[in-house]
């Protein structure tokens, strides 16, 4: 468990501190109570099924989920498209969670029961070079993440190592809170792009990463904060996330070499190269986006104009304690790209208006 927020001391007994059988005492639920989940089985392949409720084990959280969001890799994992070593099935997806901590194995801090929270997905581990230099991302262990090849938080419960939770505020927003996920990972590349007063700022992408990244550099009072997105519609909604103004990617081309720091969070071919393209000489850019087939990225002008470039896979735990502090804070309001909201038993129809374009859909959540 990561205290970005201390914990209020309730004064529970200590007997709370190993509630490896029984249910938190906010819940209302009885133990071997059942509960649902969405369940696919195999690309294609959905149904609500309804399982016993599970129980913590050592070292584990045991969630009621409040949210869950869905993203373009949880449609992939639906159609077969995302590459075998990143998906299993069965699965119960979802990586994109908030909810409340109901009980706790044994080993776990009983403070924790009754606290609201989100939590990373990566499994890594903890033992490999990567992990112990704080780079699970990029664990050199087999890929292992909550909603992918563990179960997810499309469901009414989910169980998650405590080491990987992070407490919100009292009273926080937990619709809001399930954007934190792909948050997190907009703040590494915030974090390694190191936006300074006064820079000027362009992001490539004005989708959920985009609009996210957004509100983070804005944060840092950016003298310039243009948002590259090939549909005029979508103004709006990036001048409410902090941004200047927003540009057709043929517009882009009259800004090339004016930014400081540019954030590419779009992911389709030719983005990082418009990327490096708008960054000045001895400008930083940071690619976020992974496209759907292979890209090329010219070396000549990294070099000659001296680029400094970065790329970042998932979220360390760094970057989720500042989205979360950017959360409690309040200059990160995630609610503020949620566009559409569907029942558990909608996901099919959720998973359709995240895939067509013509929906209009950014972040589209699901509540259990």
């Amino acid at each position: 468990m990561t205290e970005d927020v201390q914990p209020e001391r309730t004064g529970r007994p200590t007997k709370e501190f190993a509630m490896t059988r029984g249910t938190g005492p906010d819940t209302g639920e009885e133990a071997g109570a059942t509960y649902r989940a969405v369940r696919l089985e195999q690309p294609g392949e959905l149904s609500i099924v309804t399982t016993p409720r599970p129980r913590p084990a050592a070292g584990e959280a045991l969630v009621r989920v409040a949210y869950a969001g869905i993203c373009g890799s949880d449609v992939e994992l639906f159609t077969g498209s995302r590459p075998a070593a990143y998906a299993r099935y069965p699965v119960v997806p979802g990586h994109e969670w908030s909810g409340t901590v109901v009980a706790v194995g044994s080993g776990v801090d009983g403070a924790l029961v009754g606290r609201s929270v989100v939590g990373e997905g990566f499994r890594s581990c903890q033992r490999c070079p990567a992990c112990r230099r704080g780079e699970p991302t990029v664990c050199h262990g087999a890929y292992d993440e909550t909603g992918f090849t563990r179960d997810g938080a499309w469901a009414d419960w989910l169980c998650v190592p405590a080491r990987l939770l992070h407490v919100l505020p009292a009273g926080a927003d937990l619709r809001s809170a399930a954007g934190l996920e792909p948050a997190a990972c907009v703040a590494e590349a915030c974090l390694r792009l190191d936006v300074r007063q006064g820079d000027r700022v362009a992001v490539v992408g004005g989708g959920t990463l985009g609009l996210l990244a957004t509100q983070l550099v804005r944060a840092h009072s950016p003298a310039e904060l243009v948002v590259v997105h090939p549909e005029l519609d979508r103004s709006d909604l990036a001048l409410a996330c902090g941004a200047s103004r927003l540009v057709l990617p043929g517009e882009s081309e009259a800004l090339t070499g004016r930014f400081d720091a540019v954030v590419e969070a779009a992911g389709h071919t030719g983005t990082a190269a418009t990327a490096v393209r708008l960054a000045r000489r001895g400008g930083r850019v940071v690619l976020t986006g992974i496209p759907g087939e292979h890209d090329v990225l010219g070396t000549r002008d990294l070099v000659t104009d001296q680029i400094t470039l970065h790329t970042v896979f998932g979220a360390p735990p760094r970057a989720w304690v500042h989205a979360v502090r950017a959360f409690a804070v309040g200059t990160l309001v995630p609610a503020r790209i949620m566009t559409h909201e569907f029942g558990l038993e909608q996901v099919e129809q959720a998973l359709r208006t995240v895939a067509d374009p013509a929906a209009g859909a950014v972040k589209v959540l699901v509540r259990p």
